[in-house]
């Protein structure tokens, strides 16, 4: 099953479609996920953080991580990539450690960031996990923060990105993942000067799925975004009910018996 959901994970990356990926932090919002009829399922860092009580940044330890993947993974019919922000270690051989031991979790693919650290060191991470497993086997998406860090703009910006891609798809990257890109003119420039698929971050401005596909996108992820949409209604309503309005939470929720349904369907699936 799981060299299944691989092979799909890759073709799904291969298809004239964009590949709508949201992005999941626990069991039930996975499960969810999966219910609306999500082909993929992704972690976002930020939340999956948030969820265990860390902050975001390389501070989860590495056994809450992998913890959270066996548990998200072992419940889930459709394939899992995990964003391991940037492999949790300077050391390339560490990161292709953790990569397998995210595999051997459950997951199909990672995410991995250069941040505000030099190309060359990602390229060589990269290069780690890929003398570890073979592209059958993981499907890694380099993530570069060119955009969402600032690095540089315009044409400088996108010939940054794509001098990446070139350094990322030589040691065996399978994707390219440029959070902040939101530009149309830029997206298709970026996606007509690597072979690696493109994947962008769901944010405001961004064009539509339809423009994106003809620019040459074929995943588009949400990052934190549901976490935070999701958990801003917690807060409202925990603030309503602290203020005596015990109603208001029930308008528009999902209903018990469904969730328990959910979650019973996927305990007697695992056991």
């Amino acid at each position: 099953m799981s060299s299944e959901l691989a092979s799909n994970f890759r073709t799904l990356h291969e298809q004239d479609s964009v590949l709508m990926l949201p992005n999941a932090w626990d069991v039930v919002s996975a499960l969810l996920q999966q219910r609306s009829g999500a082909k993929a399922i992704g972690t976002s860092s930020a939340a999956l953080c948030w969820s265990l009580g860390y902050p975001d940044g390389s501070q989860l330890p590495s056994t809450e991580l992998l913890n959270a993947i066996r548990r998200i993974s072992r419940c889930l019919a459709v394939p899992l990539t995990v964003d391991i922000e940037d492999g949790y270690s300077f050391t390339p051989d560490k990161v292709a450690d953790l990569a397998a031991a995210i595999r051997e979790a459950g997951a199909v693919g990672v995410n991995i960031e250069d941040g505000a650290g030099p190309s060359e060191l990602l390229a060589e991470k990269i290069a780690a996990i890929r003398r570890r497993m073979g592209p059958e086997d993981l499907f890694i998406n380099a993530r570069t923060d060119v955009y969402l860090r600032s690095l540089a703009k315009g044409q400088e910006a996108m010939s940054m990105v794509v001098e990446r891609a070139r350094q990322y798809s030589a040691v065996g990257a399978s994707g390219l993942f440029v959070p902040g890109l939101t530009s149309l003119q830029e997206v298709t420039h970026v996606a007509a000067a690597t072979p690696l698929p493109l994947n962008l971050m769901a944010l405001p401005g961004l064009p539509t799925s339809d423009e994106l596909r003809s620019a040459g996108v074929r995943r588009l992820s949400v990052g934190p975004a549901l976490f935070l949409s999701a958990y801003r209604k917690l807060l409202d309503d925990t603030v309503t009910f602290l203020q005596g309005d015990a109603a208001a939470m029930f308008t528009n929720s999902l209903q018990f018996g469904d969730m328990n349904e959910l979650c019973s369907q996927q305990s007697r699936a695992a056991a």
